[in-house]
């Protein structure tokens, strides 16, 4: 039985929460912790039947609790030291992206990780989509990947601190990030990036300083190019996260991580699959945790991975900055 406990009690907690709750007899959530305690305090009481203990410092969660596995789900810019001191007591680590807002942060968190020999997950969940993996899989007998079109679309306020770029990083750095790994699993590592944004729509909303449209061009060092576009204007209620993959061989259409359309194109005449699928993404990236600490083995999504994807996104945010090419 695998003991858990939680940092960040908000909305993407709800989401693992709830996968967690249907694993009964294999993990038991013992500890909440956030800054509002009536929070922690509905978590114990709707994920745990009250039994967790509730905390509002995460110090002290760690020093009265015996924890397996910790949860964090902080915002970017509230990351401290919760990943280093997991790792010195051994207690594995599911950790949401972004994983910093500085490199610094994020390859100390790397090397807390790998000193402390503890197995970690970063909340990329879209690789976990059964239409990705079906792609994934395919690429093993095609390829290269050439070309990749990535766009994520959406209209909402969003919490306060996420319309302050000090705190989000912005909608690259903070949500297009998904799109950026995705990419970047499929496409490997990156040699350049061009970006633009722009605040278009809510340049009137007080104390919103993020973009809300932008538009980024990469390229890899195996010659592919990949493009996203982004915008928290689009169709309020709807939250769009779309790819285009050419390969020699292959060209998918992703509807999601769950559904796509693939054609296979080395052959003058068409063949088409449809992957269609209601996976529970969450609970599958939660699954890849506990069976990577029960056999020993890597995670698909072990830090090192968030912190490279971090480091793509604030090269593209930098890029945006200086409005010139940034090299990794």
């Amino acid at each position: 039985m695998h003991r858990i406990g939680f940092i960040g009690c908000g909305g993407i907690a709800n989401a693992h929460a709830r996968a967690l709750a249907s694993l009964k007899g294999r993990v038991e959530m013992v500890a909440f912790c956030d800054i509002d305690e009536e929070r922690a305090r509905w978590f114990s009481q709707t994920y745990a039947e009250g039994k967790a203990k509730v905390f509002t410092d995460y110090r002290k969660m760690y020093d009265e609790v015996k924890l397996d596995i910790v949860y964090i789900c902080l915002p970017p810019f509230a990351h401290k030291d919760e990943v280093d001191i997991a790792a010195e007591k051994g207690i594995h680590i599911f950790i949401e992206k972004p994983i910093a807002l500085d490199m610094e942060t994020a390859n100390r968190m790397v090397k807390a990780v790998e000193k402390g020999k503890v197995k970690s997950q970063v909340g990329f969940m879209f690789r976990f989509g059964d239409a990705v993996e079906e792609v994934k899989e395919m690429l093993k007998s095609y390829g290269p990947v050439g070309l990749m079109m990535g766009r994520y679309m959406c209209n909402s306020l969003h919490s306060p601190w996420w319309r302050d770029k000090t705190k989000s990083g912005g909608q690259i750095v903070e949500q297009i990030i998904h799109i950026f790994d995705l990419i970047r699993y499929f496409m490997g590592e990156p040699e350049t990036v061009f970006a633009r944004w722009n605040n278009i729509f809510h340049k009137d909303v007080p104390d919103y300083t993020v973009e809300d449209v932008s538009g980024t061009v990469i390229t890899f060092k195996e010659g592919g190019i990949a493009t996203v576009s982004a915008t928290n204007g689009a169709i309020p209620g709807k939250w769009i996260a779309q790819l285009d993959l050419i390969a020699k061989g292959i060209t998918a259409n992703f509807i999601d991580a769950n559904h796509a359309i693939i054609y296979q194109t080395l052959k003058p005449w068409e063949k088409k699959v449809e992957v269609a699928s209601s996976k529970d993404i969450y609970l599958a990236e939660t699954l890849d945790l506990l069976d990577a600490i029960e056999n020993d083995r890597e995670t698909r999504v072990p830090m090192i991975e968030g912190a490279k994807s971090l480091q793509l996104v604030l090269s593209a945010a930098a890029s945006a900055e200086k409005g010139e090419i940034v090299k990794l």
